[in-house]
């Protein structure tokens, strides 16, 4: 005979469980200011800095 195996709906924390916002592309910037000039190229520049995962991202002014 065959096994019978019992399917369950998931809880609603489990549904979403490694589908964060950082990894759809919705990061919750903010400007860090610890650097705001671009030494090599001699410009300024913001970075930003995800408060969530980390990620930098930079733009020149």
């Amino acid at each position: 005979m065959a096994d019978i195996l019992k399917f369950r709906k998931k809880k609603p924390g489990l549904k979403s469980k490694g589908k964060t916002l950082c990894a759809n592309n919705h990061h919750k910037w903010k400007i860090d200011n610890a650097r705001q000039f671009d030494v090599t190229s001699g410009k300024l520049i913001t970075l930003y800095r995800c408060e969530r995962c980390g990620v930098q991202k930079t733009r020149l002014l």
